[in-house]
């Protein structure tokens, strides 16, 4: 029998603090937003809703914020859900989430538009286990019991493995639990398996004595987007801020592939995540993402998340996704398909 042990302190705050510092994101329940400064000059303020470790301190670190000649009014919410609400509200014109927040808020008919994305690889999005448990395959999941955040890209990604897998989620035990509870129940043994994504993937396998059973790589698509206010879109001086923004968005992506270990550091002083783990997470996921249209193949795959869901009970119905699209800012990106970068093989 596993012995029963909490997880160290230490290991814990990181992981509070993280609860919603993963760009996607945007993958948990939680709390409304609070206010974190502005940037820039100008008569115009754009009010952008972030994560901690997110959009401002990647904009920052890239030195995109420099010589901004409008005010971005930052608020930094919990999760990509209360952030969405935000944006429903008008109080938030734009923000970053992952590819399954935009599907839980559309589903409840907020006003909500996603009119830019990324691609990432998706090693990051992870089903973990013990290094010491039986468990070898996805299909040996029947009958065990999985930690999961309820309407996560973790959700979405568990769901697809156990179909690959030949198994529903009928065939497993979910336990829903945002990351920090997850993190502890699958420390003393309370669950089998933690679906969960980066950069919580690898401070598990660094710090709690964990290894990937199987990843989202081939399974999920890998998307994470920025939505916006229609109300912002209709208003022609804010749209026009909103290209800047996401244009300062895709040079500071492709600034973090670049230089991964200077993000790294500055995303470790950020969110207190050690930088071993915090550059473990760029190379296997975070530095790895391009930018990309917002084009049919995305909507289709989106699509594919919505039906699911929807199957399941998990959202009240089910919608068009590209009723939820603005491709406005689309241009002459490339392809939603367009391979993610990488640094080699996943660590």
């Amino acid at each position: 029998m596993r012995p029963r042990h909490t997880a160290p302190a230490a290991l814990l705050l990181p992981f509070t603090l993280l609860l919603a510092a993963c760009g996607g994101a945007s993958r948990a329940d939680g709390g409304g937003g609070s206010d974190s400064g502005t940037d820039g000059k100008g008569s115009l303020t754009l009010n952008v809703g972030d994560q901690k470790g997110g959009s401002e301190a990647l904009l920052r670190a890239a030195g995109e914020l420099d010589d901004l000649p409008y005010k971005i009014k930052w608020s930094t919410f919990t999760s990509g859900p209360p952030l969405l609400e935000a944006v429903n509200a008008g109080a938030v014109d734009v923000g970053a989430v992952g590819n399954t927040p935009p599907v839980f808020a559309a589903a409840a008919k907020s006003k909500i538009k996603v009119i830019a994305g990324t691609h990432s690889r998706s090693d990051g999005e992870a089903i973990l286990v013990k290094k010491d448990s039986p468990l070898k395959r996805p299909a040996q999941l029947k009958g065990k019991s999985i930690a999961v955040a309820q309407g996560s890209s973790a959700n979405y990604q568990l769901v697809a493995s156990l179909k690959k897998a030949g198994l529903s989620p009928k065939d497993v035990t979910l336990t829903y639990l945002q990351p920090a509870d997850a993190l502890a129940a699958f420390t003393r043994g309370k669950v089998d398996a933690w679906a969960v994504w980066d950069p919580y993937t690898s401070q598990a396998l660094d710090q709690a004595d964990a290894r990937v059973l199987t990843t989202g790589q081939g399974v999920v698509n890998g998307l994470s987007f920025q939505v916006a206010a229609p109300a912002a879109l209709d208003d022609k001086k804010k749209a026009a801020a909103l290209k800047d923004y996401t244009d300062r968005l895709r040079r500071a992506q492709n600034w973090v592939f670049k230089h991964p270990d200077v993000w790294a550091k500055a995303w470790a002083k950020e969110t207190g995540l050690p930088e071993k783990v915090a550059l473990d997470a760029v190379k296997r996921t975070r530095g790895t993402a391009v930018a990309v249209a917002v084009d049919k193949r995305a909507i289709a795959s989106e699509q594919q998340i919505v039906d699911t869901f929807a199957k399941l009970k998990l959202i009240p119905r089910s919608f068009a996704f590209g009723e939820f699209v603005d491709p406005r800012f689309n241009g002459d990106l490339p392809p939603s398909s367009t391979a993610p970068r990488t640094y080699g093989k996943a660590r």
